[in-house]
């Protein structure tokens, strides 16, 4: 099982909108694909309809040590996406862990419970430094963070999120190396002097950083992304093909070039998805629940 931490120190650069198109993705192209959702706002818990909710979430799963799937994992309408749901509706979870002998590496450490069951863990993070945030970016293999072409996020980015990845590198003498940090440029709008600049400039502060890459993959300012998330979606079921007069590719082509680009092994299985055809099972599903 591999996972991925979607993290930023700065909210609002989209990282459920990526965790929820990017699993949707991988689970259409048949892998076996589990959400957990760290954010005490839990905008990716009700991003797609459930059609089973567990008893249990997050908080039973980090507050009591909690190992049964059946307690912990609902299911979404999407075939093969699954997700821990966001359940800590008094916010005492980074307490809880602040205090904890293993706060940090407790999510670590329950992850063999997860292994046989599924390929790709995306753990989804609120926008902010937190002793939650350091135990997914613990978690994961790699960690991915978007970045919006904005000045105050490129700060940003360097003063929390490099910072975080900083502050815990002594973990690497328990065998806990940092996680290599890819970098994804997010909402680059069609044209905009300002918005190049600052990828320019990105692109030339990071090029020789250790263990960071700015991936040659972005995702575009386009309307199929906020047009999915309104239908409950993924944008690549919805823009399976480039609209006619439009310069950047469809959400189909990017998400799969993003999968490829951070899960290279499932390369043939991800463009083997044509996003029309999932769109069509998903749709006659629906109308059989429904009828």
């Amino acid at each position: 099982m591999q996972a991925i931490a979607i993290i930023s120190t700065k909210g609002g650069v989209g990282k459920t909108t990526l965790a929820a198109n990017l699993g949707a993705l991988m689970a259409d192209a048949g892998l076996r694909v589990l959400l957990v959702d760290l954010d005490a706002q839990p905008t990716l818990s009700s991003y797609y309809e459930l059609t089973h909710r567990a008893p249990g979430g997050i908080y039973e799963l980090l507050a009591f040590n909690e190992r049964d799937l059946a307690c912990l994992v609902s299911r979404t309408v999407i075939d093969g996406l699954d997700i821990i749901v966001s359940n800590d509706t008094h916010r005492q979870l980074n307490m809880l862990l602040l205090n904890a002998p293993d706060g940090r590496l407790r999510l670590r450490n329950l992850l063999p419970a997860f292994r046989e069951q599924y390929d790709l863990l995306l753990i989804d993070t609120q926008g902010a430094r937190s002793v939650l945030l350091e135990m997914a970016v613990l978690a994961s293999e790699q960690a991915l963070s978007p970045v919006t072409p904005e000045i105050l996020t490129a700060r940003e980015l360097r003063r929390g999120t490099l910072q975080l990845l900083a502050d815990i590198a002594p973990f690497r003498h328990l065998g806990i190396p940092p996680p290599p940090l890819r970098l994804l440029m997010n909402r680059v709008p069609a044209v905009s002097a300002n918005a190049r600049m600052i990828q320019g400039a990105l692109r030339l502060v990071f090029r020789e950083e250790a263990g960071v890459e700015i991936l040659a993959v972005e995702i575009p300012a386009i309307e199929a992304f906020p047009r999915a998330a309104t239908q409950g979606l993924p944008a690549h079921r919805i823009e399976h093909r480039r609209p006619s007069g439009r310069i950047a590719p469809a959400a189909l082509e990017i998400m799969r070039d993003l999968g490829a680009a951070l899960c290279p092994q499932w390369r043939e299985r991800l463009f083997a998805v044509t996003g029309k055809r999932e769109r069509k099972l998903a749709d006659a599903e629906h109308s059989r629940r429904n009828t």
